[in-house]
């Protein structure tokens, strides 16, 4: 009784903040910021309790790791664009077109339109799972999916796609030489003419936290915070990059376009900091949790710049990971607080968004990005940084069938590391 007279109370400063938020702040404008929405705790609210914190914070998408029908019901009507997962356990049965069907009509169908579920992801970072199995039946299970959305006349509102680790790049620096890894083209080739031909974008998870953890005394915090900084410049294109996501969403650019697929939308289905961690875990603190998300969240809010220094014109669309934080996911401490949240709605830390001053003078020093091929290149290339396979982050299976593990930084990365640091 006692949890839920506090969880009420809280659910009322719920509405204050979602309302105080959407007048004073304009947190509406937030057009293209998505959320994360995983369930792996035993202490979190109701759905319908859901909705107001997700509307204060001004997401306009969520990302559900599965198709919980409860989470659907309560989103209907709200105009929240909604993206359902099927987990790495089901890609052996999605193989079967007409369970693909069966699974659609249970778990998709019935919620449309009121709910507007408007992509399907089909597993989870598969290709770097490691799993043979899984990365035979991926495509497969893709398309049977996709099949059964033409079948009952869906495939035109909801899209098919899977989530990728930023374990899948041989090469990520510089952002134009930006490489898939040779022993998954195979794999990857098929599946990128699936989503041509369907129009689906191609979704990585992105953590610039790792770069940091991994390297804290070389990596420069303010690179990966989106605060003020020389940033670094891409030798080949003369593009100035002052922050470390937009390195990392080149790079994937470019190997898109070096199999061919250069007009494959890029979305960041997953990208967080964590508020806390164990001693090991450099950076995981609030202050830099929130640097990070709100100063992403504001980046994204700007009017006046959108894209990436390589992709000036295309929309950013990123979901921030995560909502709550998940008590029963295993690993380290950070593992159980990524979240924007505590489960009793109270937030994990201040996002800082109490103004729509631009980014130049937020007290957290925003950093936009530059295309101006006149900036010299002063600060050390920075580690590609991007191959954490760290699959537990983005996992949402039951916490038994989580991994956890660091790929770590390629040799090759930190040979870039330390000659830029030895130049700077």
């Amino acid at each position: 009784m006692d949890y839920l007279f506090r969880f009420r109370s809280s659910y009322c400063w719920m509405l204050v903040i979602f309302i105080t938020g959407q007048v004073e702040f304009g947190w509406t404008n937030v057009a293209a910021i998505g959320i994360n929405y995983g369930q792996i705790a035993n202490n979190l609210p109701s759905p319908d309790e859901v909705v107001p914190l997700v509307k204060s914070i001004g997401a306009t998408k969520v990302k559900l790791y599965d198709a919980d029908p409860r989470v659907l019901r309560s989103f209907a009507n709200t105009g929240v664009e909604i993206m359902v997962g099927l987990g790495n356990e089901y890609m052996s049965k999605m193989q079967d077109p007409k369970q693909a069907q069966a699974w659609i009509k249970s778990n998709v169908q019935p919620y449309l339109p009121a709910t507007k579920i408007t992509c399907i992801f089909v597993g989870n970072e598969v290709l770097t799972f490691n799993d043979t199995s899984l990365t035979d039946n991926l495509l497969p299970a893709m398309q049977s999916v996709h099949t059964a959305l033409q079948n009952l006349g869906l495939d035109k509102q909801v899209t098919v796609t899977t989530t990728h680790s930023l374990a899948v790049l041989e090469k990520s620096y510089p952002p134009s030489a930006g490489a898939f890894r040779p022993d998954l083209e195979p794999c990857l080739s098929p599946i990128l003419s699936f989503q041509s031909k369907t129009g689906s974008p191609f979704l990585i998870n992105a953590y610039p936290y790792f770069a940091y953890k991994d390297n804290p005394k070389q990596v420069p915090l303010e690179f990966v915070l989106f605060q003020p900084n020389q940033g670094v410049v891409d030798s080949s294109t003369g593009l100035h990059y002052d922050n470390m996501l937009f390195m990392q969403i080149d790079a994937v650019y470019s190997a898109l376009a070096s199999l061919g697929y250069n007009k494959l939308p890029v979305h960041i289905s997953e990208t967080g900091w964590p508020s806390k961690g164990d001693q090991d875990e450099a950076g995981a603190t609030p202050e830099n949790a929130k640097k990070y998300n709100g100063n992403l969240i504001k980046l994204v809010a700007q009017s006046t710049k959108k894209g990436t220094p390589m992709r000036p014109n295309s929309d950013l669309n990123i979901y921030v990971f995560a909502l709550f934080n998940e008590n029963m996911k295993p690993g380290p401490t950070s593992e159980r607080n990524y979240g924007l949240f505590k489960p009793d709605g109270t937030p994990a830390y201040s996002l800082g968004l109490a103004t729509t001053a631009s980014p130049s003078s937020s007290s957290d020093g925003v950093s936009g990005n530059s295309s101006n091929s006149g900036v010299n290149g002063g600060a050390p290339p920075l580690p590609p940084s991007s191959s954490t396979g760290y699959l537990s982050i983005s996992s949402a299976t039951s916490p038994d069938q989580e991994r956890y593990r660091f790929l770590g930084a390629s040799l090759w990365s930190l040979v870039v590391l330390v000659t830029g640091v030895l130049k700077f």
